[in-house]
């Protein structure tokens, strides 16, 4: 487990991402909303990673799979270079919003379970 109350804080302000989306979605078929084949595939992915990197199990394979699943998301449901005007910038926001959240998945894959460096 993460030694830095640092590291263990963004860990769970990133987990919480997951958890949150997917149990909404996932909620949400349950109360009947339509929900595609693929949609409750991916919201039950990203719960369970969610929850995962959350308990701290495996950070660094959950964080790195977590990574990848955001870049998925980034280039499957926000394609803003099909797209002009507001919805095009409203769509490069969100891209751009996971490709950080990729950045800071990757980062947290790297640094969970090491060592405290002492400078």
């Amino acid at each position: 487990m993460d030694k830095h109350p640092g590291i263990t804080f963004a860990r769970l302000c990133m987990a919480s991402v997951f958890v949150v989306m997917g149990g909404y979605r996932l909620w949400g078929a349950y109360q009947g909303i339509p929900i595609t084949g693929s949609t409750l595939t991916f919201s039950v992915i990203e719960l369970v990673l969610g929850l995962l990197i959350a308990i701290g199990w495996r950070v660094r394979v959950t964080a790195a799979l977590a990574a990848l699943l955001m870049l998925a998301d980034a280039l499957l449901s926000h394609r803003f270079w099909s797209l002009a005007g507001a919805e095009q910038g409203a769509q490069l926001l969100h891209f751009m919003k996971n490709i950080g959240f990729v950045g800071g998945l990757l980062l947290l894959s790297l640094v969970a379970g090491q060592p405290r460096r002492r400078f």
